[in-house]
């Protein structure tokens, strides 16, 4: 199966079956959206997997309604850090050194580039752009999970500061950004063999 032949497979499950993913396949995805694109390489966030049923039940509350969350195989959570700064850029370089096996003065002049242009961004500017970054990711993931035959739903319909608050993400330095619910269609799901509405090429796609 090529790339367009997963996105015509790929939709927005509604209904899961009880089937679980195996491990190795879980984290394979995860994986996956590990080595997403990043601004700079930075990667502002965290990606959390959520395998309490009693955590689950408690976020199906904050979720208007939506009972993948609970009956899904797995429920990934993306959460941008709050606090960016001049140590988010020395977390890269230490990796970047350890990576690639350089001195970290023989990038000083990118670091000092990275720094400065975050530092020129507000608190406000700096969160918005931490949650840009995990939204880059959670495509990644979406788009592993069809190339795997993998199900998949993605949701920002849900209380963000509740699910902060089950989870504690507040005590990590962490706001959630979005979830997926992962697993195997169910045959009951009604809209899985709808044709997929998507607008013609030529009117989302512009040359200048």
């Amino acid at each position: 199966m090529n790339i367009h032949q997963a996105l015509d497979w790929r939709y927005a499950v509604r209904q899961f079956s009880p089937e679980k993913l195996d491990n190795h396949t879980v984290e394979s995805l995860l994986d996956a959206a590990r080595k997403s694109a990043s601004s700079y390489g930075l990667q502002p966030y965290k990606i959390l997997v959520v395998e309490s049923r009693e955590v689950r039940q408690a976020l199906l509350a904050h979720s208007f309604g939506q009972q993948k969350v609970l009956d899904s195989s797995h429920l990934v959570i993306f959460a941008a850090l709050t606090d960016i700064g001049d140590h988010t850029v020395d977390r890269y370089v230490d990796q970047f050194v350890r990576t690639r096996r350089v001195p970290a003065d023989e990038i000083d002049g990118y670091v000092q580039h990275m720094k400065g242009a975050l530092a020129a961004k507000t608190s406000a500017e700096k969160k918005v752009w931490a949650h840009q970054q995990a939204y880059i990711a959670l495509g990644t993931l979406l788009t592993a999970a069809a190339a795997m035959r993998i199900d998949s739903c993605p949701m920002t319909g849900f209380d963000h500061k509740a699910y902060d608050k089950v989870l504690g993400l507040t005590e990590f330095g962490l706001e959630s950004t979005a979830i997926v619910a992962l697993g195997y269609r169910s045959e009951l799901d009604s809209t899985a063999d709808l044709p997929k509405v998507r607008f013609d090429y030529e009117e989302i796609v512009m040359r200048v």
